[in-house]
C-alpha cells in the first residue's frame, strides 16, 4: 500500500510536468503573431490620428534701404560751460603744484602727473589739474 505521503508527491510532480507541457506547447513563437482580437464595445471605425496643422506660408520682408553712412568721428570738446569751476583755477598753470589750493569738496578734483596712467572716463564736475612730473609745474587744468 502506498502512503499519503507518496501519494501527494506523485500528485504533486504529476501536476508539476503538466504544467511544463502546457507551458511550453502554446508559446508564441518568433515570427508567429496572433490574431487581432477586437475589443469589446470598440467602435466600427477609430478616431482619426491627430496631424498638427501646417505652417503659415512665409512671407518675405520689404527691402529696407541701407543705412546712411555714420558721420566720421569727431574730436571730443568740451562743452562750452565751465561746470566743474576750472576757469578760476587757469592762474596756476606754469606754477608750482605745491600752490593748489585744498578743493572743498575732494571728490570732484584729481591731480595727476603728466607720465601717471589715469581713467578716460568723463564726468563734466571734476576738475583734473595735471602737472609735469619732471619739473612739478602744472600744465593744464580742465572739466573731466
Amino acid at each position: 500500500m502506498m502512503s499519503v505521503k507518496t501519494g501527494h508527491l506523485r500528485a504533486g510532480l504529476a501536476l508539476a510536468a503538466l504544467t511544463l507541457v502546457a507551458g511550453c506547447a502554446g508559446g508564441n513563437h518568433e515570427g508567429e503573431r496572433w490574431p487581432e482580437v477586437p475589443a469589446r464595445n470598440a467602435p466600427a471605425n477609430p478616431a482619426p490620428v491627430y496631424t498638427p496643422p501646417a505652417p503659415p506660408p512665409v512671407v518675405a520682408a520689404p527691402v529696407q534701404p541701407a543705412p546712411a553712412p555714420a558721420a566720421p568721428a569727431q574730436a571730443y570738446h568740451p562743452a562750452a560751460n565751465d561746470m566743474c569751476g576750472a576757469q578760476a583755477l587757469q592762474y596756476l598753470i606754469g606754477r608750482p603744484r605745491t600752490e593748489i589750493p585744498v578743493p572743498l569738496q575732494p571728490s570732484t578734483r584729481r591731480v595727476v602727473c603728466s607720465s601717471c596712467v589715469i581713467t578716460q572716463e568723463y564726468r563734466a564736475d571734476r576738475q583734473t589739474i595735471i602737472f609735469d612730473s619732471d619739473t612739478g609745474l602744472i600744465k593744464s587744468v580742465a572739466c573731466g
